[in-house]
């Protein structure tokens, strides 16, 4: 997985759980907070930057080095800042991964619209949130007893939209076996249709992942 700087706006024990994480993995994190004292839990081997601010002021955004963020996860306690910044980093500064926090689901589909990932607060993790902002990293969800064979969940790449994702499967190596879009998951079919925004769940021998990862990120027409 490429290192990447990433912004994180909200240091609660989300947004610092999040960014402790990502600097375990080598990230380049700020943190912005609108409050000094969130900044009191992090831990003293943190190597990110706290910016004391709010993540939809500009100034406070570059001075957390948005220009160079290949990612923004906006985690506050608050809808329309959160999607305020989700929309500033995407829209503005053209941020290749955002993902934003939301307390009310029925605003996802909206906010999908404008090509911003969002997990309802019900349903929220660090985990959730890593997945969106490095879709192409595949995520085993169980493993057989011998090590052969793992359901693994992957994020649809855009270049799959629109197409049958009968198209990605091969049978002897890998299966897609279910989806979960808007929050609801629905068994796979050989008419099911990509939509920007669906989690994957694929059955996969382990020696074929490599293979699969191939398969997403060049597309149908790779067949």
């Amino acid at each position: 997985m490429a290192r990447m700087h990433v912004i994180v706006v909200g240091c609660g024990r989300v947004g610092r759980e999040l960014a402790m994480s990502l600097d375990r993995d080598g990230h380049s994190v700020s943190v912005i907070d609108k409050d000094r004292n969130a900044f009191h839990e992090l831990p003293d081997g943190f190597s990110g930057k706290a910016i004391l601010g709010f993540g939809f002021d500009r100034d406070h955004l570059e001075q957390a080095g948005i220009q160079d963020a290949g990612a923004v996860a906006a985690v506050t306690n608050g809808d329309n800042s959160n999607i305020l910044t989700a929309r500033i980093a995407r829209m503005t500064y053209e941020v290749p991964h955002v993902v934003a926090r939301i307390y009310d689901p029925r605003r996802a589909v909206i906010y999908r619209q404008l090509g911003i990932a969002t997990v309802a607060a019900v349903a929220w993790t660090t985990d959730q949130v890593l997945r969106r902002l490095f879709p192409e990293k595949s995520v085993s969800e169980w493993t057989d007893a011998s090590g052969a064979v793992s359901l693994v969940e992957r994020a649809l790449p855009d270049i799959w939209a629109g197409r049958k994702l009968s198209q990605l499967e091969d049978a002897s190596a890998f299966r897609l076996v279910a989806l979960s879009r808007g929050g609801q998951a629905r068994l796979a079919g050989p008419e099911l249709v990509g939509q920007e925004g669906d989690i994957l769940h694929v059955m996969v021998r382990n020696d074929a992942q490599a293979e699969l990862d191939a398969r997403m990120s060049a597309g149908p027409e790779s067949r």
